[in-house]
């Protein structure tokens, strides 16, 4: 595997975000061999070069123990934002298992989003990392079904997959949540695939749903859709392009039926959706001032 050079690791965010209340984000990796067809994570604005080869940072775990030491404050750091934490070459060097080890260590709390399984391999360790901060483990899931799943995720972990993974964290007591999203207009915007995926995270243990009825596209990442619209899906990207030309949020033409139909479905099954509220709910028990960044 690569390297490239990186003179941080932990970024903070601003005082007032509210993306299930990290503090800091860290990404271990940069670029991701998913080869999600909508991956926001490849648009020009972020400059990666060959996205969909995995490389490490140099130095990384030095890196973050020293940036652990240094922060003043505690809080819950972030993973999986711009890169899968639980990408094929984690197999191998355990990048992210060692730094799970350090935030342990040094009494941070973690908040993992991945699609991969693998994640499985490290429920010791957040499991360990709860008994004295706040976890919060996300799967994301845009599709109930595995066969289009693996033209939408080609290179993650099949959606049964994803929801088994979900049950076993969360029979650990872990709390567990599924970022629905995007959920991408005339290929997976059906009523079925919603509330299928809401009624088969609840059986998995799921307290959180955060859903999101469309897609983002910007310079480069929509290039690289529609590509794979014309390879899986012919026809569609001559839809997509009367429907949005070039706008960044393309929501779902049936955003607002879904939306109520999400509702409804995850207020009778107790799942949890306001980002205010899953905050609130996953970091209870934790006391404030080991929280608060500022």
């Amino acid at each position: 595997m690569e390297e490239i050079k990186a003179k941080t690791l932990l970024s903070t965010y601003q005082q007032n975000s509210q993306w299930f209340g990290h503090h800091y984000n860290l990404n271990i990796y940069k670029g991701c061999s998913h080869g999600c067809i909508y991956c926001d994570s490849r648009s020009d604005c972020y400059r990666i070069e060959s996205f969909d080869e995995v490389k490490a940072k140099e130095n990384a775990l030095l890196i973050l123990e020293k940036e652990l030491k240094s922060k003043r404050k505690k809080g819950v750091i972030g993973s999986g934002a711009m890169s899968d934490p639980y990408n094929p070459q984690e197999r191998i060097h355990q990048l992210t298992r060692q730094s799970l080890k350090l935030i342990d260590q040094y009494r941070f709390g973690v908040s993992l989003t991945t699609k991969s399984s693998l994640i499985v391999r490290d429920l010791d360790l957040v499991v360990q990392i709860k008994k004295h901060s706040p976890v919060l483990v996300l799967m994301t899931i845009t599709t109930f079904d595995d066969t289009l799943a693996s033209l939408l995720e080609p290179g993650a972990s099949k959606t049964s997959e994803r929801f088994d993974t979900l049950r076993k964290y969360s029979q650990a007591g872990i709390p567990t949540g599924i970022l629905l999203m995007p959920v991408l207009p005339l290929i997976n915007d059906t009523e079925d695939n919603i509330r299928s995926i809401i009624q088969r995270g609840a059986k998995c243990g799921v307290r959180y749903i955060y859903p999101a009825f469309g897609v983002t596209m910007r310079q480069n990442q929509r290039d690289y859709f529609y590509r794979q619209l014309d390879l899986y899906f012919p026809g569609l990207k001559h839809k997509y392009i009367q429907m949005f030309a070039d706008r960044y949020i393309c929501d779902s033409p049936k955003a607002q039926s879904l939306s109520q139909l999400f509702k409804k479905e995850s207020d009778q099954l107790n799942i949890i959706s306001q980002m205010s509220q899953i905050i609130t709910d996953y970091q209870s028990g934790f006391g404030e001032e080991q929280l608060k960044l500022f």
